[in-house]
């Protein structure tokens, strides 16, 4: 089986990586070589046309920033939906509008090409330890086959409906972290005004109902002042762009998303954008005037 994989940044690379570890062979393409090193150091060959990478792989993977770059790789002018071969796949790990993605699935259907959207959760630590989890969108036939495959990269992949559903549960999976990661800030911001230590307070609450995988990874990062993105700001921002327009067009009512989305969005216009999304205690902190700590 060749895999091709365009898509050398945060996320892509060590995917890429846990591919080749598998055993698989995979060639890879990005917008500069360079990015791609450490997965060409990993036995990856390097493809400078992605078209020529298209054409010779069985599945092709994306794991690109936002939709309207998976429509121009695949959909604008002399897009790859035309150069993939008869019965080869197309798997887009992307986050991206579920409009788009069912866009490029019914172009790739006139080729004869299968698709399937697996946007994963997770983030750059889960990516590099393998234990992703893929939420994918398509046919029964095509997932089951491939699921193997996108397991050699996380620790679950499910099968949500039909394309498009991956990116909306995407989509739900990310007001769900904004909203916790906005929960965490605002409680443990009160703990501290309130004269109570506020790593005591998250030890104390971890194990209970309010405990969450979110709180979890993102308490410790609030409280030692560490913000090296994870998954950044602009990213989440993308995201919720999306969730909301999502919602715009089927008539769902999402305040508690816009709100969080406000947040961000200050975040952003002050510097933070390329912040983890923990840094959403930034924004508490401003308000607040002072800096959230744990007790020494």
């Amino acid at each position: 089986m060749k895999i091709g994989f365009i898509g050398m940044g945060i996320m892509g690379r060590p995917m890429a990586i846990n591919l080749l570890n598998a055993g698989y062979q995979v060639s890879v393409n990005s917008r500069t070589k360079e990015k791609a090193a450490s997965v060409i150091e990993k036995g990856a060959t390097y493809v400078e046309s992605q078209k020529e990478l298209a054409s010779d792989c069985d599945v092709l993977f994306t794991m690109l920033p936002d939709g309207p770059d998976v429509e121009s790789v695949m959909l604008s002018g002399d897009g790859l939906a035309s150069h993939m071969k008869k019965g080869s796949v197309f798997i887009d790990m992307s986050s991206i509008n579920p409009g788009i993605s069912i866009k490029i699935a019914k172009e790739l259907e006139k080729h004869g090409v299968e698709m399937l959207d697996a946007p994963v959760s997770g983030g750059e630590p889960k990516a590099i330890d393998g234990t992703l989890s893929f939420m994918v969108g398509g046919k029964k036939e095509v997932f089951e086959k491939y699921q193997p495959l996108l397991l050699t990269m996380g620790s679950s992949a499910t099968l949500c409906g039909e394309v498009g559903a991956g990116n909306t549960t995407k989509l739900s999976n990310q007001i769900v972290v904004a909203a916790n990661i906005q929960a965490v800030s605002e409680a443990l911001m009160l703990a501290q005004k309130a004269g109570v230590d506020p790593e005591v307070v998250f030890n104390a609450i971890k194990g209970g109902l309010a405990g969450s995988t979110v709180m979890d990874a993102k308490a410790p990062m609030m409280l030692s002042g560490n913000d090296k993105p994870g998954f950044k700001i602009d990213l989440h921002i993308k995201d919720l762009n999306n969730a909301i327009q999502c919602a715009h067009s089927v008539g769902a009512y999402i305040p508690m998303t816009e709100q969080v989305m406000e947040i961000m969005q200050w975040l952003h216009n002050n510097g933070h954008g390329q912040c983890d999304h923990s840094a959403i205690v930034k924004f508490y902190e401003h308000l607040m005037n002072e800096k959230l700590e744990k007790e020494n």
